[in-house]
């Protein structure tokens, strides 16, 4: 009798919260974040085996030059859409939201071309001259193909978490990573029956594989024949109004990451390592061990990019409890579940390396970054909560410093005490970030 009425109360507590928005958007975006998380493992696995370790260095060196094209093209122009789409409260105007979406796709898909072109025109010259690793010229060109239907994919889930419907992302993201990885695969094989070697090109080739496949389907879920007619003009002043500043934001930190993952590999040979070595360590660290740490904020970043709309609907309709309450639940759960990674990475570091890897240094790298744990999951939550609440100057100038903090441990600590001396920098940014981040918070909501 009693199992019976816990069953009977705990089935009519999903019902109740999976009827929320926010919940049910989260509870999606983090299932299909998890089967991504858990495929791209031993789709990390499998390229270890595959290129090794100084091929997943090589491969790790474009993704900052991807995620600056990302930010110019997509990042600042996604937030505008969902921000837009959310203080659109009324249901009947369906013209309106799609007008927003139309607006975004053609600033974003203008955008986008213009970087294709560009990545793929000057890849000998940012290779030799920006990445300093030639190898990356090739790869680059691969990569132009993907920011086009980037651009289409991002546009489309910024719209959809804007209705607070995460089903579409959750399902085009999904389908990103499988294709991503089944791609490769069957390259792979293909290249391994024809005798020819095995690159890191592969890899990048998956990920436009990938972009396709995810842009194709969100854009058959929208169905753009039901756009109506409505006042472009106005929406495409909306959207590049608060896309600029955000675009300017995302820019700027990227450029700055771009620099720091630049200046890691040259600051290990400084401190003595050999080209493949630092290349290696790169690998190790940046395509082994933080893929591995990053992956619980599968779950904080589905509450995060949920949180920004909602949050941005009570900003509009004033309701402070509303956003204390976000805010306050938000900074618990992220610790609690922080600090639970990171008893679990630290005692478990060495074997998760091992087993997942084969790498005794990824073991050791999983031990040290699981103190950043708490004070990483947190910082996302947080900034989006910021961002829904306009203070997107705040955030920016918080995560400039954060950034600046790690440059200039590269710059300093790694001559003089190789790789710990940036983990320890990582440590002190996500620290500093949490807590300016939290403090902005409570200031503006007192």
């Amino acid at each position: 009798m009693f199992f019976r009425e816990v069953k009977m109360n705990l089935s009519r507590y999903i019902r109740h919260y999976m009827k929320n928005p926010l919940v049910l958007g989260t509870f999606l975006l983090t299932a299909s974040g998890v089967l991504s998380r858990i495929i791209g493992f031993f789709y990390r696995i499998f390229l270890s085996h595959t290129i090794g370790a100084e091929g997943i260095g090589i491969y790790q060196l474009i993704f900052p030059l991807l995620a600056l094209c990302s930010s110019f093209t997509t990042a600042g122009i996604q937030t505008a859409i969902s921000k837009f789409v959310a203080e659109v409260s009324d249901d009947k105007n369906e013209s309106r939201k799609r007008c927003y979406l139309a607006a975004g796709l053609l600033l974003s898909l203008s955008l986008s071309f213009l970087c294709a072109f560009y990545l793929y025109t000057q890849a000998d010259f940012l290779a030799y001259h920006v990445i300093h690793e030639y190898r990356t010229a090739p790869l680059l060109r691969i990569l132009a193909y993907s920011l086009p239907f980037g651009a289409i994919h991002s546009c489309i889930s910024g719209y959809y978490y804007g209705l607070k419907k995460a089903m579409i992302p959750s399902v085009s993201q999904l389908i990103e990573q499988i294709v991503r990885v089944a791609s490769v695969y069957v390259i792979y094989r293909v290249q391994m029956q024809e005798q020819i070697p095995v690159t890191p090109a592969i890899a990048v080739w998956g990920i436009v594989c990938g972009e396709i496949s995810s842009s194709l389907f969100s854009a058959a879920a929208v169905r753009f024949s039901k756009l109506r007619l409505c006042d472009f003009k106005n929406a495409l002043t909306k959207i590049g109004r608060l896309s600029v500043p955000l675009t300017g934001n995302r820019v700027v930190l990227n450029l700055f990451t771009s620099i720091e993952a630049i200046l890691i590999p040259l600051k290990l040979k400084e401190a003595g390592l050999s080209t493949s070595a630092a290349l290696s360590m790169f690998g190790v660290l940046t395509g082994m061990a933080l893929p591995l740490i990053l992956f619980p904020t599968s779950i904080t970043n589905s509450l995060a990019v949920m949180l920004l709309p909602a949050v941005s609907e009570a900003s509009a309709h004033g309701e402070r409890d509303r956003i204390k309450k976000a805010v306050s639940k938000s900074i618990t759960y992220c610790m609690l579940f922080g600090f639970a990674c990171t008893a679990f990475f630290f005692f478990g570091g060495n074997f998760l390396g091992m087993w997942l890897f084969q790498n005794e240094m990824s073991g050791n790298f999983i031990m040290q970054l699981g103190f950043i744990c708490p004070f990483l999951y947190l910082t996302s939550t947080l900034a989006a909560i910021l961002n829904g609440l306009g203070r997107t100057v705040q955030t920016f100038c918080y995560n400039l410093v954060s950034i600046c903090i790690r440059l200039l441990f590269a710059l300093f600590a790694i001559p003089a005490f190789g790789i710990k001396g940036y983990l320890w920098g990582l440590l002190a940014s996500q620290i500093i970030l949490s807590v300016c981040l939290t403090f902005s918070l409570r200031e503006y909501l007192k």
